[in-house]
């Protein structure tokens, strides 16, 4: 496998309508986590289709799907789930209709897989049913005043959420239109007062909301900030890690970042926050020898509500993740091996 070092960094967006989102000023930190436990993973067999940069998995009934943002050809690959048998690579890499030039992250939903490509500046409906077929069902253009989503997730059945890079909200409310809706909260820094671009872009999140519960989740992916959004009842927590907010300096408006990476994937299910944590600095990583390690250690597991409650250590570094609760089962994804694919075993209630 090729060994790439990307670290997706930072691209603004401009600015949206806003309206309010209920703050509980409920700002808290954490510095540890009660339970530790380290985790052996064991790779799967793949050997139908070479990945090179898998960044994001996930399964739905007896499908699971894995996004490669290097594949010279294609951007997905469909697996049977849980025997990981390959199917088919669909998406192809390309300017044509019903190909892609760029995907940031995908959602599985009712039988339809949703698909994000900020360089086209849609999102892509497919059923999952006809993916082999490598067509499209739809392609939604998103509104002009979002110039770069960096993610996206499904809110309930009409609508998405967005990020919003402009530094004047946390997140934009999209309609099947593509069209804005509302923009919500706004980006909790202590440190800094001006919310402008390049602190948007410091900031810049991983998403996930459970339609269940209501629950948005955010985290960084500099720093060590978890954010929980009760859609239901409005309500915002704000929780700090050691090592605190983004860190950067600013050149010419840009955010340039320093201090650690923080997270990569985040999964919001019934009872839990799951997230990928990496907590290695910049100097850190540039100093590594080649071939160089990349991706996060960690998971961290928090309640609903952000309380720290597990963090298991892995025996190796992932980008993104797939938690099966029922089966107490996490997939992985490791952009560091030719057999990518990881099957861990959790071990909490």
């Amino acid at each position: 496998m090729r060994k790439y070092l990307s670290y997706n960094l930072l691209i603004c967006c401009l600015l949206t309508v806003a309206i309010g989102c209920k703050n509980t000023n409920n700002n808290l930190s954490y510095d540890s986590f009660p339970v530790n436990i380290s985790l052996t993973g064991k790779s799967i067999e793949t050997d139908s289709v070479m990945l090179r940069y898998p960044f994001r998995i996930k399964h739905q009934d007896s499908l699971a799907i894995v996004m490669d943002l290097h594949h010279p050809d294609y951007f997905y690959h469909s697996f049977t789930y849980p025997q990981f048998r390959y199917i088919s690579s669909f998406r192809k890499r390309g300017q044509a209709p019903e190909e892609n030039l760029s995907v940031e992250n995908f959602r599985l939903a009712g039988g339809k897989m949703w698909g994000l490509d900020a360089n086209k500046h849609l999102i892509t409906n497919l059923s999952l049913q006809r993916v082999h077929e490598k067509t499209s069902t739809k392609e939604i253009s998103l509104d002009k005043e979002i110039i770069r989503a960096l993610d996206f997730a499904l809110y309930d059945d009409s609508c998405f959420i967005i990020p919003d890079y402009s530094g004047k909200h946390r997140f934009h409310i999209i309609d099947m239109n593509g069209d804005i809706k509302s923009s919500r909260g706004e980006i909790p820094s202590v440190e800094h007062k001006n919310k402008d671009i390049a602190l948007a872009q410091a900031w810049r999140s991983f998403i996930d909301y459970n339609p269940d519960n209501g629950i948005l989740a955010m985290v960084t992916q500099l720093g060590e900030v978890l954010e929980i959004f009760n859609l239901k009842d409005g309500t915002h927590i704000v929780k700090f890690g050691p090592h605190g907010e983004p860190e950067y300096n600013e050149a010419k408006g840009m955010a340039i970042p320093s201090g650690i990476m923080g997270f990569s994937d985040i999964q919001v299910t019934d009872k839990y926050i799951y997230a990928v944590f990496h907590g290695r600095s910049f100097k850190e990583i540039a100093q590594q020898r080649q071939p160089a390690t990349d991706g996060g250690q960690y998971i961290y597991v928090f309640s609903v509500k952000g309380e720290p409650l597990v963090r298991y250590t892995l025996d190796r570094f992932i980008y993104g993740i797939d938690v099966n609760e029922e089966t107490k089962e996490m997939y992985a994804v490791d952009v560091n091996s030719n057999l990518p694919i990881v099957k861990f075993k959790l071990e909490h209630s």
